[in-house]
């Protein structure tokens, strides 16, 4: 089995397991015919109008001629007829009852009728080889259906609307313009040109405006991509500090659940835990860490130190560190070697020094020496932790963008991104040496790479290795 070809193929769409209803999809070549052999009336499926539904039994293929079939379900077929179809071929949904057991047995009679079960993506990667989706669109399927909030959701939405697509052929547009002029210059001597204006003089960038409008328009898509990732990826937040600080406290609290164990013994958090939260719709992997100090003589020191080690990488990675300080035991040598570590960091982290327990003590008046900003709370309690929520949305910057921003859809993958990237450096290279007045044959390639980057977003460029690659983490029945 290979992406590519036009066997007849069918997967369960929805998940496995107890429902009211499963969904399994079938497309390819002759998929309605071979789906009549294991239904109750063949020749009404197989006449069938495009987008009509037909109500029948899926039967055993193995009880056809027989007196009276097996009946395996009674279900619903919708039909449709390419190319105005999902894949752009003829096929048809089946829609059954829910539960291990039917789809299993509806599945089976599909293979036994000539259908191959589909591979990951294989529906939407045979609805880009036909034309009905391009790359941007067809990764917004798959993002669609990882989305895990409304807001992500939404920016998927709009690039499988096409916003992404359209932004990028209108960006590539301006490119070919621009290598259109300049390889007319390239074509034909100097002479040929008028030089009655400084800008009509062979030899300079032609349509040059064109290109630093193409080249700010990626570099705002580019930008783009923080806000997008943030929605698609989540957001890192490490709780750290001392001991007893309160992070498992706060960590229960944010996740209203009694996730990490919480003790007055030190240490108790040996290894660190992550579990997504929702912060007014931005998703966050909020990771509790072991407390952070120096070891004496125990026999466990051993696996704590291991614990902090792996609390120091996790803190690495963390895109804004929670710092909790004991306010009961107030401020200690150890925090004032961590604030005094990440201040000298070459790229210091987004950082909330949070004072704890202010239903025990009160925070120090003055707040200047601390790293970052400074929040009080209490996490047994909850006093403070919308602050805390809004404090860390207003980090992340998500709300700065505007209402007009936040209706574009920027990149929705890495891949994307990158390309993105690419193409830009590509036209400042060639704004560059257009600005040294380089020869137009050391130019014009810079554009046709920006031009094919971008071509690779849409589809337009591609090749069957990052293709296979790229559906090969679609679910099997999209």
């Amino acid at each position: 089995m290979q992406y590519g070809d036009t066997d007849p193929i069918a997967a369960l769409a929805t998940a496995r397991s107890e429902s009211a209803l499963a969904l399994i999809r079938t497309a390819g070549d002759n998929a309605i015919e071979l789906l009549a052999k294991v239904f109750s009336r063949p020749e009404k499926l197989k006449s069938a109008a495009p987008n009509s539904v037909v109500h029948g039994w899926i039967t055993d293929p193995d009880s056809v001629g027989m007196n009276t079939f097996k009946r395996i379900d009674e279900v619903l077929v919708s039909v449709f007829r390419g190319p105005k179809s999902y894949t752009g071929e003829d096929s048809a949904d089946i829609s059954c009852h829910g539960g291990i057991a039917t789809a299993k047995a509806v599945m089976a009679a599909l293979k036994k009728a000539g259908f191959r079960e589909a591979l990951p993506g294989e529906f939407t990667f045979r609805a880009f080889m036909n034309g009905k989706l391009d790359l941007t669109r067809a990764e917004s399927v798959m993002e669609i259906v990882a989305a895990k909030t409304g807001r992500s959701r939404e920016q998927a939405v709009r690039r499988l609307a096409g916003a992404l697509e359209k932004e990028v052929s209108a960006i590539k547009a301006l490119l070919v313009d621009v290598l259109a002029g300049t390889e007319i210059y390239l074509d034909y001597s100097e002479d040929e040109f008028s030089t009655s204006s400084d800008e009509e003089i062979a030899g300079r960038l032609p349509e040059r405006s064109l290109a630093e409008e193409a080249a700010d328009r990626l570099k705002a898509l580019s930008e783009h991509w923080q806000r997008e990732r943030i929605f698609v990826e989540g957001v890192l937040a490490v709780l750290a500090g001392r001991p007893n600080a309160g992070k498992s406290s706060l960590f229960n609290y944010l996740l209203r659940e009694d996730r990490s164990i919480v003790t007055d013994v030190p240490g108790t958090t040996r290894d660190w835990i992550e579990a997504l939260i929702l912060l007014e719709d931005i998703p966050i992997r909020l990771a509790d860490t072991a407390g952070l100090r120096e070891l004496g003589s125990k026999e466990n020191c051993e696996v704590e130190q291991k614990g902090m080690e792996r609390s120091l990488e996790l803190l690495d990675r963390a895109d804004i560190i929670l710092y909790l300080i004991d306010g009961f035991e107030g401020i200690t040598r150890e925090d004032w070697e961590f604030f005094s570590r990440h201040k000298k960091a070459t790229a210091p982290k987004p950082i909330i020094i949070i004072w704890n327990k202010t239903d025990l003590a009160q925070p120090p008046v003055s707040k200047e020496e601390f790293p970052g900003k400074f929040l009080a709370l209490s996490a047994k309690t909850g006093e403070g932790v919308s602050e805390l929520i809004h404090a860390i949305v207003e980090l992340l910057n998500v709300k700065s963008a505007t209402p007009e921003i936040m209706q574009e859809a920027g990149p929705g993958t890495i891949r994307q991104k990158e390309l993105i990237d690419t193409a830009l450096t590509s036209i400042q290279e060639a704004l560059a040496l257009a600005d040294s007045d380089e020869p137009l044959d050391i130019i014009a390639p810079l554009f046709r790479s920006a031009i094919n980057a971008l071509g690779e977003i849409t589809g337009e460029v591609s090749n069957s290795d990052i293709l296979e690659a790229m559906f090969g983490r679609f679910c099997v029945g999209k």
